[in-house]
C-alpha cells in the first residue's frame, strides 16, 4: 500500500522542540539553547522546508509505503534551494527532520554601487543589499526597478530570482539591414543590462525587446 504526498487527509502539522547549542558573545565554553523546529515524515508536505546537514531543501513529492514485509518507509525527492538539483531519498517512516519556514518576497530592485545590490521590501520600504558575490549570473538580468522574488529561510536569504521576462534596450548590436526579417539569422546584441543575447537580424541598437531570463532567449520585439 502506498499514499502519495500531493492528496488530501494528511495529518496536521506538528512542530517539536530540539535545542541546539550555540556560542554566546564568542565565547566557546558560554552556550545558549535556541530552539529548532523539527517534524517527522508523517508531516511530510510538498513544498515543504528542510535543513539538512546545513543545507536548505524543499519537498518536491514523497510517498509513505508500507510493505507486506519489513517497517514502512518513505521515499521522497527534494530540490537542493542552493544548487538546484533535485536528490530522491528514502528513510524510515518517523524519520524527524529540522523544518524551516520558506518565504518568498517580492522586492524591487534600486541599484547597484559595486558591491552590492540594493532591493527594496514594497511593503515596508526597508532597503536591503545583497552582496554581488551572491547574486552571481543573475546580475546580469536585473533592471533599475524591476520587481524581483527573493527566497528565505527563515531569516537566512538564499536566492534572487529575477522577473521571467524583462524588457530591456539593445545598447550595441550591428546594423540591420532590410530584407533580414526573411533570412532567419540572428546576431549578437548587449542589452542595457550588460548581457549578451541572440536577436533576428534586423534589430537595431536602440530598439526595446522583451528576453526570458529562464535561458537568455529573445522572445519579441516591443
Amino acid at each position: 500500500m502506498s499514499r502519495r504526498g500531493s492528496l488530501a487527509g494528511m495529518p496536521q502539522l506538528y512542530l517539536y522542540a530540539v535545542y541546539e547549542h550555540v556560542p554566546v558573545d564568542g565565547m566557546d565554553n558560554k552556550r545558549e539553547e535556541r530552539p529548532v523546529a523539527t517534524i517527522s515524515t508523517a508531516d511530510f508536505k510538498n513544498g515543504m522546508g528542510l535543513k539538512i546537514n546545513g543545507k536548505y531543501y524543499t519537498i518536491v513529492e514523497f510517498q509513505h509505503v508500507k510493505p507486506g514485509k519489513g517497517g514502512a518507509f518513505v521515499r521522497y525527492k527534494i530540490k537542493d534551494l542552493q544548487a538546484g538539483r533535485t536528490i530522491d531519498q528514502t528513510c524510515n517512516a518517523g524519520t524527524k527532520f529540522e523544518s524551516v519556514q520558506l518565504i518568498t518576497k517580492e522586492m524591487q530592485y534600486l541599484y547597484n554601487d559595486g558591491t552590492a545590490y540594493y532591493f527594496m521590501d514594497n511593503e515596508t520600504f526597508e532597503q536591503i543589499p545583497v552582496d554581488v558575490d551572491f547574486i552571481g549570473d543573475n546580475a546580469k538580468w536585473l533592471k533599475e526597478n524591476d520587481n524581483c522574488l527573493l527566497l528565505y529561510a527563515d531569516a537566512e536569504l538564499l536566492g534572487v530570482q529575477p522577473p521571467m521576462f524583462i524588457e530591456v534596450e539593445i545598447t550595441e548590436t550591428d546594423p540591420g539591414f532590410k530584407g533580414d526579417t526573411v533570412q532567419g539569422g540572428t546576431k549578437p546584441a548587449t542589452i542595457e543590462t550588460g548581457a549578451v543575447i541572440q536577436v533576428p537580424m534586423y534589430l537595431n541598437q536602440g530598439e526595446t525587446v522583451r528576453v526570458d531570463t529562464r535561458d537568455g532567449k529573445f522572445v519579441a520585439r516591443v
